[in-house]
């Protein structure tokens, strides 16, 4: 029935999608966007979840120079590419509160992530901002937090980590 029908509209507008979804709707994930698509992660990070993603934006994307890039998005890139992107997505959901929490909690030592990859990240804070080191020790600053999607939680990062 037509009430029914309203509802059901009234519900997609209210309730986020998954988090491809979620970062589809957003402009400054584009680039990501395309990424999670070439690696064919699309169907993972649509599924149930929960994930926590740490997503970089295109502007962290524009720091990975143009010849990388390319490669990574090509067929022969393929594996680097959903290895770098695993690598920014830990299981279950880490909302900013519980990730500042658990940094104090961990001591000068940071917070260790495990992600889905199976690498690790650590968090750190620098003043008032969450910070991600990764395994090469290149560092990424947390910059908006709790975006919120059905299967998970979405933070936004100003870098590309690299799992290696």
């Amino acid at each position: 029935d037509a009430a029914a029908a309203d509802q059901m509209a009234n519900d997609t507008t209210t309730e986020p999608g998954t988090i491809v979804e979620v970062a589809q709707g957003n402009p400054d994930f584009s680039m990501l966007v395309s990424a999670v698509t070439a690696a064919d992660l699309g169907a993972t990070l649509s599924g149930d979840g929960p994930y926590t993603v740490f997503a970089p934006t295109n502007a962290a994307f524009e720091k990975v120079p143009q010849a990388t890039r390319d490669e990574l998005m090509s067929e022969a890139g393929k594996e680097d590419l959903t290895n770098i992107l695993t690598y920014h997505v830990i299981e279950g959901t880490t909302d900013a509160a519980a990730l500042t929490q658990a940094i104090a909690d961990a001591g000068d030592e940071g917070y260790t992530l495990t992600t889905v990859n199976g690498a690790e990240l650590t968090a750190m804070m620098d003043g008032d901002n969450v910070v991600l080191r990764d395994a090469a020790g290149n560092t990424a600053t947390v910059t908006d937090t709790d975006i919120a999607a059905s299967n998970g939680t979405i933070h936004v990062i100003d870098t590309v980590l690299m799992p290696e």
